[in-house]
């Protein structure tokens, strides 16, 4: 998808000099057009793939959801968190909390995705009244007293984590709504990035995170622009809370779902994949995903593996790997970025 704008400028022989500032162009809509066809073929795996591979399929649609709020969040805003793990924590329990009232935990997903979203706006003020690496120690705070709040409830299963009591019975079945529940949340997230940088509020964003005293000089309401920022992304960790719940049937341990490690996780694949754009989390993700899939047994080797990753990228790749390679073709399949070009 591309906008077109053309003016006249005279040149300095008196020919007329067409200036164009576009955003996009045939590489970005053969790209998106690509990825739209993969979305469709990916929503029909469950009738082409046996189960086992799309249960695999939905970590790493869950992982692209958290890369991509983190990115948002940190990349584009300015603000580093390492505590979204209370959100994702948030989310999981919530399924618990609208599965006991009667509603189904699929529908019921979207139902916690916009409550963990009035939460976070309360929270935001606490939030920010940190800054840089306070803000950040602050977040992660901030989790764990959200990780003491719920284990205090029995009705939650205290400290001793708690499964799903009412879910569809037929195990195909809840394979496949699980799969397309995650699905959705990814292309909902990944899209939401996408049209937020696209409008003047992702231009607000990225100017706060350059120099807020400086954008608020030119008009940018800069508080409201970073937490609207941070509602967002704290809805999309709580969706994929839910997702990470519902694939599991419920939290084995209250501490591993509001972990750190999430965080860790989320930071790592941002870094690898290209932080400040919309492809790099994604490639992260799914870079991240193949290491997990095939590394995870290998004990302390695999943090090892990992480790280094993020070293060898963080010293010679420091744009990331989609970050490197867009900025040495210029090809984009979500472009944010305009271009401008001269033709006599």
């Amino acid at each position: 998808m591309s906008a077109v704008q053309q003016q006249d400028v005279p040149g300095a022989t008196g020919a007329a000099t067409t200036i164009a500032v576009s955003r996009g162009g045939p590489g970005a809509r053969v790209g998106l057009g690509v990825a739209a066809l993969l979305v469709v073929l990916l929503a029909a795996l469950p009738y082409l793939m046996p189960p086992g591979t799309t249960s695999a399929l939905v970590k790493l649609f869950y992982l692209i959801t958290l890369a991509s709020m983190w990115n948002m969040l940190a990349g584009y805003a300015g603000m580093v968190s390492i505590g979204q793990q209370a959100y994702i924590g948030l989310g999981a329990y919530g399924v618990f909390v609208v599965n006991d009232t009667g509603m189904n935990v699929w529908s019921g997903t979207v139902v916690v995705t916009l409550a963990i979203a009035l939460i976070a706006w309360p929270v935001s003020y606490l939030a920010f009244r940190l800054r840089g690496g306070y803000f950040a120690v602050g977040t992660w705070v901030l989790a764990e007293v959200a990780r003491l709040i719920v284990i205090r409830f029995d009705s939650l299963g205290a400290g001793q984590g708690r499964s799903l009591d009412s879910i569809t019975e037929d195990p195909l079945l809840r394979r496949a709504y699980t799969y397309w529940l995650a699905l959705a949340v990814m292309v909902v997230a990944v899209l939401t990035v996408y049209g937020v940088l696209r409008s003047r509020f992702g231009l607000d964003m990225q100017a706060t995170r350059d120099e807020e005293v400086a954008a608020q000089s030119l008009g940018v309401q800069v508080t409201r622009a970073k937490r609207l920022v941070f509602i967002l992304t704290a809805a999309g960790c709580a969706a994929a809370g839910a997702v990470i719940c519902i694939s599991s049937l419920g939290v084995a341990d209250p501490d591993a779902i509001f972990g750190v490690q999430y965080s860790a996780f989320m930071i790592f694949m941002v870094v690898i994949g290209g932080i400040g754009t919309v492809e790099g989390p994604v490639v992260g993700a799914l870079l991240y995903f193949i290491l997990d899939e095939y590394l995870s047994q290998s004990g302390v080797w695999y943090l090892v593996v990992l480790g280094v990753a993020a070293i060898v990228i963080a010293l010679y790749l420091p744009r990331g790997l989609w970050g490197t390679f867009a900025h040495r073709t210029g090809f984009a399949v979500f472009a944010i970025r305009h271009r401008v070009t001269a033709r006599s």
